[in-house]
């Protein structure tokens, strides 16, 4: 008779997202999803220890039961790209979007990020661990057990260390899993206004200081019209690559500059919006390891029309995730499911190619896809009960917390939505 910590019955379906391929999911394998029918979960350990039928767990015992009242069950999602610790709040800018003021004007006159930076180098390293778990909580309760966190918005030594170890602090404390990454060439402190160069080399020397704490995995660059050129950002991602970081790039959000190119010539993990990328960038990305975050929420929020390719680029064979690039200004939401009903209206993405984005190979592009993002013996079990019957629901019903409860590594740490204790 097997024993188990926990086993969760009578699940309607279970989205195992246990792909027999290794890497990222692309091309045809996106159409169809790894479901059982009517399934059973046992878990020992923190650790997922049998997944299969319901009716081949008749007479195992548990500690605990959870009747999943044939409902979904999924992996816990995996959020790729978030600026998660910051100052203020941008709030006041809303009034000048709806006036049609372009985002590059905001930041020209001090708003935007820089408007950011400014109430980040003013808080205390405590304001921003309580604001930061604020929100992770919120992240918690959407479902997401996995999530990237980015610096930037310090853009000096003092402040983009102080969110550094903020983020370091919460993977200590917090139950969701956090990655970081320096992201200190975020835009041009306006100090070093007309001196890009010469604030990339300032950038550059904190990546030794970054690597002894072990403050940050990767490091990442805002190639971009008014921050950093291609070349710019190539100089810096090469030498931080030298140092040992894994990179990415904020490329092409809002105009095409090659930043999709650059991503793939460099190797990046990851190129992050890709709104303008070329015909030439994506055929690059289609045969690369690259992985094309989009961000189907940052084109929403500014009211753009335009949004990245996703319906070509997985066509092509692109590797394509999906994340809400929660942050104050552009994206001030931490709700993924919202983004996967974008994905589904603006991107023209299929419910299983949305589920593969949130999860498989949103891993892939924070280098978790042995921890995260799947369902399978020995792994932790970080799952999501849903209060859907399918997978198709999810992204179809907007606008609401779908979830019913989020457990990670085998404890229920959120109920409805609302997060359990800290």
């Amino acid at each position: 008779m097997k024993e188990f910590d926990t086993l969760i019955v009578n699940i309607g379906q279970l989205l195992t997202m246990d792909h027999e391929k290794d890497g990222p999911v692309r091309g045809k394998e996106l159409q169809t999803l790894p479901i059982i029918e009517n399934a059973a979960l046992g878990i020992t350990n923190g650790k997922i220890s049998f997944v299969g039928p319901g009716v081949d767990a008749k007479g195992f015992v548990a500690k605990q039961v959870i009747d999943a009242g044939g409902k979904l069950v999924t992996p816990g999602l995996v959020d790729p790209h978030t600026h998660l610790v910051f100052g203020g709040s941008r709030e006041h800018e809303l009034a000048l979007k709806q006036q049609g003021v372009p985002y590059l004007e905001i930041l020209e006159q001090g708003g935007g990020i820089l408007s950011t930076v400014r109430a980040t180098r003013e808080a205390t390293e405590e304001e921003l661990l309580a604001k930061a778990s604020f929100h992770l909580d919120r992240l918690l309760s959407y479902g997401i057990t996995t999530v990237e966190a980015k610096s930037g918005y310090g853009l000096d030594h003092e402040t983009e260390l102080k969110q550094l170890r903020v983020a370091k602090r919460l993977n200590e404390l917090h139950q969701v899993d956090i990655v970081s990454t320096f992201l200190g060439a975020h835009a041009i402190p306006q100090e070093y206004k007309g001196r890009a160069d010469e604030f990339l080399t300032l950038m550059e020397r904190l990546l030794d200081v970054i690597r002894e704490e072990e403050l940050a995995e990767f490091v990442d660059i805002f190639c971009e019209t008014g921050v950093f050129s291609v070349d710019q950002s190539r100089a810096f991602l090469t030498y931080a690559k030298s140092k040992g970081f894994d990179v990415k790039i904020h490329g092409d959000e809002i105009d095409s500059l090659g930043g999709t190119e650059l991503a793939v010539e460099i190797g990046a993990i990851s190129g992050d919006h890709l709104v303008g990328a070329s015909d030439e960038g994506i055929k690059g990305l289609a045969s690369s390891n690259t992985i094309a975050v989009l961000l189907p929420g940052t084109s929403f929020y500014l009211g753009k029309e335009k949004n990245a390719r996703a319906r070509e680029m997985i066509d092509a064979g692109v590797a394509v995730a999906l994340s809400t690039d929660f942050n104050p200004g552009s994206s001030p939401t931490e709700n993924l499911q919202f983004i996967m009903t974008l994905a589904a209206l603006k991107l023209k993405m299929t419910p299983e190619e949305i589920w593969y984005a949130v999860t498989v190979n949103a891993a892939h592009a924070i280098k978790r896809e042995n921890v995260a993002g799947k369902i399978a013996i020995h792994r932790d079990a970080d799952l999501v009960i849903w209060n859907a019957s399918n997978y198709s629901y999810v992204p179809y019903h907007y606008g609401v917390n779908h979830v019913k409860s989020v457990l990670k590594r085998g404890k229920v740490v959120c109920e409805g939505g609302s997060e359990n204790g800290v």
